[in-house]
């Protein structure tokens, strides 16, 4: 198999698609946490009428980010779809031509039988993650949670849905689940695109940006929002 093959090509543009796809929810993740765990934060927007829409502003970053993380996982093989780029990944050719392409770039053909070793290894652990949530695996329960989430609640509403106890994915759940979509996506790219690409990097830098845009935040009943009166000032009025 050539490394222009069709089946290759499609291949690349799944794994570029899926890393756009999760830097976006990177991007929401890192915005949510301190809206969801910084006790400094709620204390600051206490029972204000700005929390309000503090409120749906958490919320909403929660459901893009639920969707980005989901929209790697379509069914359809046209875009990008974990189990179809598995398939490709389980193709011993594909495999062969990666190896060939890298070296005869490097301009190292003897270590053919090492490189190969190494990109296969990758591959491995990449199909191992991703049967990990598909059908059967061993965390397929939150794949489904996740899934019913979206077509049920975030891209469709289904007046019919009768909510369950222990029907929704836990945000630990959540957590690992975002946590193993940030090793399966570097694993890709190493492979798919010879990228040392690190995720969690991308997530610091949202997390630096994420801590001064919340530190500014608070509602009106907290010195420093701009229609803060003092209590007393606020009883005499």
């Amino acid at each position: 198999m050539d490394i222009n093959d069709p089946k290759i090509t499609a291949l690349r543009a799944k794994v570029t698609a899926a890393r756009e796809e999760f830097d976006m929810a990177v991007a929401f993740h890192e915005a949510w946490k301190p809206a969801a765990y910084d006790n400094d934060l709620h204390v600051r927007m206490s029972a204000s009428y700005a929390s309000n829409t503090f409120l749906t502003v958490r919320t909403a970053l929660r459901r893009e980010v639920l969707l980005a993380l989901m929209r790697l996982w379509g069914n359809d093989t046209r875009v990008v779809s974990m189990k179809s780029i598995a398939n490709t990944l389980q193709d011993k050719r594909v495999i062969d031509a990666f190896a060939a392409d890298r070296l005869a770039r490097l301009g190292l053909p003897e270590s053919y039988s090492m490189m190969r070793q190494d990109l296969n290894q990758l591959a491995n652990d990449a199909v191992t993650l991703i049967k990990k949530y598909d059908e059967g695996g061993t965390h397929d329960g939150v794949l489904e949670k996740l899934k019913r989430l979206r077509d049920e609640r975030l891209a469709h509403r289904n007046k019919t849905t009768i909510t369950i106890a222990g029907a929704d994915a836990t945000d630990a759940e959540v957590e690992s689940f975002y946590l193993d979509m940030a090793k399966l996506i570097s694993l890709l790219l190493h492979l798919v695109e010879a990228t040392a690409y690190d995720p969690m990097e991308t997530a610091h830098v949202y997390q630096h940006y994420a801590k001064f845009f919340w530190a500014g935040v608070r509602g009106e009943r907290t010195e420093g929002h701009p229609n803060f009166r003092a209590p007393s000032a606020m009883q005499n009025s």
